[in-house]
């Protein structure tokens, strides 16, 4: 709707008030960005009230914010799309020994193919991302390009429905988070790099236990 109706927000409000309320900061899509410019323009006045962020929540594991390097989004493979941009920023934040968080796709309201061909939207099922999925894509594209950015012996961090009573962290190698059930969405996922000494006391609180794999992590808020 954002980015098909815009003119009529912005229209709408020349002459009066009109909010755009978005889930997590609004900053953090380029789509939102483009909207205030677009505003800015047409001499339209902009209030921003700044909203929680799954860019900010991600430290209740305890790996500090300032030594995250490039945030990436996984997508779904499909049969004839596997994308793997994601690959190089990865790359590039390990070799600076920084942290990367992995926001996982999220596939609502996707008109499906078929009804496209037809000119007639019909909506595929939603389906969120979990954090299996996301370590299983991200192994097979290291496999891929060979330049052992990670492997299933990489430390991580998997949070499922982070800021809600029944949220999940569970720190582990590749290999051990994919033994979890995270269970309900919305699932992202953080590849640590270098850490500090704090970070490594905090982050213990969330180890996997291997005896359990069906822990619930350790849900401190």
């Amino acid at each position: 709707m954002v980015e098909e109706k815009v003119d009529n927000i912005l229209l709408e409000a020349r002459g009066s008030d009109v909010a755009f309320l978005v889930v997590g900061d609004p900053f953090g899509a380029t789509t939102h960005t483009d909207l205030v410019v677009r505003a800015k323009t047409m001499m339209v006045d902009v209030k921003v009230v700044h909203n929680a962020s799954v860019m900010n929540a991600i430290g209740i594991c305890g790996l500090q914010l300032y030594r995250y390097g490039e945030t990436v989004s996984i997508p779904f493979f499909t049969e004839t799309w596997r994308p793997d941009s994601f690959y190089e920023k990865i790359e590039r934040n390990r070799n600076l020994g920084l942290h990367t968080l992995c926001l996982l796709d999220i596939r609502v309201k996707e008109p499906t193919l078929e009804s496209l061909c037809r000119g007639r939207k019909q909506y595929e099922p939603p389906r969120f991302m979990t954090i299996n999925t996301a370590i299983d894509q991200l192994l097979e594209v290291e496999q891929k390009h060979g330049k052992s950015a990670y492997d299933e012996d990489t430390n991580c961090v998997g949070f499922a429905r982070l800021g809600s009573e029944d949220q999940m962290i569970v720190a582990g190698t590749m290999r051990q988070l994919c033994t979890v059930n995270f269970g309900e969405p919305l699932h992202c996922l953080v590849i640590v790099g270098k850490t500090h000494p704090v970070e490594d006391e905090m982050l213990e609180f969330y180890k996997i236990r291997t005896e359990n794999p069906e822990q619930k992590g350790n849900g401190i808020a």
